[in-house]
């Protein structure tokens, strides 16, 4: 990739937050650091200036001021903003795609690796939860624009070269929903920013958007029952409810800096994280910080955390079962050290490293069916 200009162009799905999607948009950019990024939308200040200096280039859903408070509002706009930007004279476009990046119009020849750290959940394993969140009136209303949506996700992954999962349960829901292979790279987390403390507190920790499917509220209410404090990390659009409701034995630190961050998971006795996730990039930090994990034992914390060794998984979804583990198990026990060595393995240069190999195969096979 010499010359003056590279053939490269990186996508992201939109840049109004800095979460775990962005911060590995950020480390594949760094891969190819002349490329023009293209989003549906950006904000410098939101991505807290990670893409500054950048050849940043949106669609028109930029002039609509479309930021982290009415993003949502837009989902039927989406493909079309995505399809709209202009990305037909690069050869090679690698994308990172949580639900519509992937959908970008490449030009004739060219080659496409999307990096998929989720296919978009509402309209697939999130599918019903989306539907019952607006008012009843408008249910079939959400229910067309979902299914429109989908067909369209369907299209999309058709104009994909190759794909790449951040975990083993993306790699399964591609081939289930695009019918596409993928290999596995699991997301890079900067340890370097993360080192054990010498003092630990006697509160757990949640980490994440307060959103409905990160269920917050399973932690919250498994720290109630065992009658241990928690401390809440996140905004978003469950925040006042849950501050509501458990104000009495959780505080809620709302959205943080890093530096913030790198001081509070030192000081947790666990990190909670009560979902499914893809991944869990806040598993990996906590571990880097030195301090185990509490989550389920099902797929991403599965690749992970080390059972026994660096956390505790446990079955099912039910709060009296994070209860139990909050009140039997000693996690000031758990070796920082040990933490800290299997947090190493998911390290950004790591990252790097598989995803230049990974693209340089996808682009020595050329386009897809040549």
């Amino acid at each position: 990739m010499s010359g003056a200009v590279e053939p490269v162009a990186l996508i992201h799905d939109y840049l109004l937050f800095l979460r775990g999607g962005e911060r590995t948009f950020d480390a594949m950019a760094q891969i190819w650091p002349r490329a023009p990024i293209y989003a549906a939308a950006y904000s410098e200040r939101d991505t807290e200036g990670r893409f500054a200096g950048r050849d940043v280039r949106t669609s028109w859903l930029q002039r609509l001021r479309v930021d982290r408070r009415t993003y949502r509002a837009l989902l039927p706009l989406y493909p079309r903003a995505i399809e709209s930007l202009p990305v037909a004279g690069h050869g090679l476009i690698v994308s990172s795609s949580f639900g519509f990046a992937h959908g970008v119009r490449p030009g004739d020849g060219a080659v496409h690796v999307c990096y998929c750290h989720s296919p978009f959940r509402y309209v697939w394993h999130e599918r019903e939860r989306a539907i019952a969140s607006p008012p009843r009136p408008l249910r079939p209303l959400a229910t067309r624009t979902l299914d429109s949506v989908r067909r369209w996700d369907v299209r999309a992954s058709e104009r994909v070269t190759h794909y790449i999962a951040n975990s083993r349960i993306t790699q399964r829901r591609i081939a289930d929903y695009y019918g596409r292979e993928a290999e596995v790279i699991h997301p890079p987390v900067d340890v370097d920013r993360f080192e054990p403390g010498d003092e630990v507190g006697d509160h757990f920790l949640f980490v994440g958007e307060l959103l409905a499917h990160k269920r917050p509220e399973v932690a919250l209410e498994a720290a109630r029952l065992a009658g241990r404090r928690m401390v809440v990390v996140g905004g978003g659009p469950e925040l006042r409810r849950l501050r509501s409701r458990y104000g009495d034995c959780a505080e809620f630190l709302g959205r943080i800096s890093d530096a913030e961050l790198a001081r509070v998971y030192p000081r947790a006795l666990a990190l909670v994280i009560p979902n499914v996730e893809e991944f869990g990039i806040t598993a990996v930090e906590a571990q880097a910080a030195g301090r185990p994990v509490l989550a389920r034992a099902v797929d991403g914390a599965t690749e992970c955390v080390l059972d026994g060794r660096t956390g505790v998984l446990v079955e099912g979804s039910d709060p009296r079962a994070f209860a139990t583990a909050m009140r039997e198990v000693d996690f000031r026990a758990f070796s920082p050290e040990a933490a800290r060595a299997n947090a190493e393995a998911f390290a950004v240069e790591r990252f790097r490293e598989a995803m230049r190999e990974a693209v340089a195969r996808a682009r020595a096979a050329g386009p897809r069916g040549s």
